[in-house]
């Protein structure tokens, strides 16, 4: 029985590691396909935009982000409109810091008390909203650094009068712990890849990423407003997904932003890491379930050792090791520009494993921790715990 048992675990991991070998290859496929679609030249159009952050507290790097969004070499109207729950909140100093240096930019702050929901970001959006001057609004984390083309590249998408949102790519900038560097890692490598894929499996995206979330404002009002995403936790997936099915395309721009990653502890990105698994659950279940597919040079090495170190399971895990190297420099490197990648490499059989470990701890519950406070996701919406 137990050389059965030892017998079925080697079989079922040798397999697991050829699907993750095919995941790979197809992930850098959809990268190749990204890279070429990306060349095509962009529409000469500028329509007036609202950039539109909801602000709690100081993160790292936060002004500088919000001075890449006041540098842009756009032909349009732009406004940025932040928003807090109290002027009292360390982000309104920082606010009124880049209304000084930017006296040209039409910036202001306002004031979002209320709390119309779980989601205390979509609260503000929502009463952020009404102030806009334009018909177009993009919202974005207030840790997002983009270029000075940004706007020029992402709003150009609009000229096509069926699209409702356009979201982007990101990259993650580590900063000091080693839990910081797999987050990012895994930001470039993995789930952006992941992203890649699914737009070239399902004919385009049908979701968005908070990265970047620009949107025709006929398309929001069609679906309720912000108002509408008020209890749940991935906003962003959710806004693209009613987007979508009220009949507008989502647009993945070729224009990669910079999200700064907290230099985490284990806990902290143990918490972080659960709940974006989690949240993938809900949303996706079949996607989720699919993850299982992408952590194919986990299941390589666990092969190894089911196996004894057989030669065919050594063969295995150098080829899922090359293709997994392959795709993190195509994705990473090439298509994101992320130059944290290369000096990473080597943590990507720490990472892969971590995060196999992550995702089977993904199953075992609803709870989530978001910015201190305990909840349970459940079909979508925030509850709170206890």
């Amino acid at each position: 029985m137990p050389h059965a048992l030892a017998m079925a675990v080697e079989v079922l991991t040798t397999a697991l590691a050829v699907a993750g070998m095919g995941y790979f290859a197809a992930a850098l496929v959809a990268a190749r396909v990204f890279l070429r679609t990306r060349r095509a030249p962009l529409p000469d159009f500028a329509p007036g935009v609202t950039i539109l952050k909801s602000l709690k507290g100081l993160d790292p790097g936060m002004l500088d982000a919000f001075r890449s969004h006041c540098r842009q070499a756009y032909k349009g109207e732009v406004e940025l409109l932040f928003g807090v729950s109290s002027p009292d909140d360390p982000a309104a100093a920082a606010v009124k810091q880049l209304q000084l240096e930017f006296p040209q930019v039409p910036i202001r702050l306002v004031e979002c008390p209320e709390r119309l929901g779980t989601n205390g970001k979509v609260s503000t959006l929502a009463q952020l909203a009404p102030h806009a001057r334009h018909a177009f609004l993009l919202v974005n984390d207030s840790d997002i650094t983009v270029s000075p083309r940004y706007l020029e590249r992402v709003m150009a998408h609009f000229a096509e009068p069926s699209t409702g949102l356009v979201t982007a790519l990101y990259r993650g900038r580590a900063h000091g712990t080693l839990a910081s560097r797999l987050e990012a890692l895994g930001i470039a490598t993995d789930f952006q890849a992941g992203v890649l894929l699914s737009r070239l499996l399902e004919g385009g995206l049908h979701y968005g990423l908070g990265s970047t979330l620009a949107v025709r404002r006929e398309a929001l009002e069609k679906i309720g407003g912000f108002a509408a995403l008020k209890d749940h936790l991935a906003d962003d997936y959710e806004l693209g997904a009613r987007v979508a099915q009220a009949g507008y395309s989502v647009v993945l721009s070729a224009e990669p932003v910079e999200t700064s990653v907290p230099a985490y502890d284990w806990r902290g990105f143990a918490d972080h890491q659960l709940r974006w698994l989690r949240t993938v659950r809900d949303a996706r279940p079949g996607g989720y379930v699919g993850l299982i597919f992408t952590h194919g040079l986990a299941w390589a090495l666990l092969n190894v050792v089911a196996s004894g170190l057989s030669p065919l399971s050594l063969w295995l895990l150098a080829l899922s090791f090359f293709l997994r190297l392959t795709m993190a420099m195509t994705v990473g490197a090439e298509v994101l520009g992320d130059h944290q990648v290369l000096p990473s490499l080597w943590l990507l059989p720490l990472r892969d494993v971590v995060a196999m470990g992550l995702w089977v701890a993904g199953l075992a519950g609803n709870t989530i921790v978001w910015r201190g406070e305990r909840f349970v996701l459940h079909d979508g919406k925030l509850h709170k715990a206890g």
